[in-house]
């Protein structure tokens, strides 16, 4: 699985579920996630940021581009809700 976009299902991976957190406290869970699955080898994560204003989104985004254990991340194509993201294992 080369591309994020190949990806079906994202009931078999990791998740977290971000709905009702602030915008710092999901930065901060988002990096303890990723910190955790490293530790697993867990190479595919997901995690559900909702719609909404697209606030929480544009923070989780934000948050990955600067974490240099995140090799690649995505909206999942077939909800918009979650993002997909590759670590670097």
């Amino acid at each position: 699985m080369n591309n994020l976009s190949d990806i079906l299902f994202i009931e078999r991976f990791p998740s977290l579920d971000l709905h009702g957190f602030s915008g710092d406290i999901a930065v901060v869970a988002v990096n303890d996630f990723i910190l955790d699955n490293l530790k697993l080898k867990n190479d595919i994560i997901v995690i559900v940021h909702g719609i909404g204003n697209g606030i929480l989104k544009s923070r989780v985004h934000e948050a990955l581009k600067r974490n240099k254990n995140v090799l690649q991340y995505a909206t999942y194509y077939n909800n918009n809700g979650c993002t997909i993201v590759r670590l670097k294992i």
